[in-house]
């Protein structure tokens, strides 16, 4: 199972590149995982404008065959052991790529919200598109280290 982590607009802040960075690294010795950034698109008249428009992005470069999961704030809760779980069950029946959307300040357009089969929140509490980064990557490196039973994760 090769893991994708998609973005819409760069990270601007250094401390979150070393984190993400940091946990990249962590997780090569358990999967294949990479992070794509789309670019910012020109804000349009409205947020579903600007919503249609980062989608238009990431349905265009989506394939048939991939798992396409959201980050959203209205997603499944899980705790860290719930989530290894939900990662474990992931790399014994997905397809070849499972990609984690983030998306941007206005969230995610309807047309991607029917493509994907699942959304995750991470808390009820708002972040920034660009902290959910580090946020994200950190709970599936938590989750292969849960997965293998090694010291990480105390419970």
């Amino acid at each position: 199972m090769k893991i994708s982590v998609w973005c819409i607009g760069k990270t601007d802040e250094k401390y979150l590149e070393e984190g993400i960075s940091k946990y990249l690294k962590r997780l090569s010795h358990y999967c294949r995982i990479e992070i794509e950034i789309f670019k910012d698109v020109k804000p349009g008249q409205n947020a579903e404008e600007t919503q249609k428009r980062e989608a238009d992005l990431v349905l265009a470069k989506l394939k048939t065959d991939d798992f396409l999961i959201l980050m959203d704030e209205k997603g499944e809760h899980y705790t860290s052991t719930q989530f290894a779980t939900y990662i474990e069950k992931l790399q014994m029946s997905s397809g070849k790529q499972v990609i984690f959307l983030i998306g941007g300040a206005f969230g995610h357009h309807i047309s991607v919200r029917n493509r994907a089969q699942h959304s995750i929140s991470l808390s009820k509490m708002t972040f920034s598109h660009q902290m959910v980064r580090l946020f994200l990557i950190e709970q599936i490196y938590r989750a292969f280290t849960i997965i293998r039973n090694e010291k990480y994760h105390n419970e």
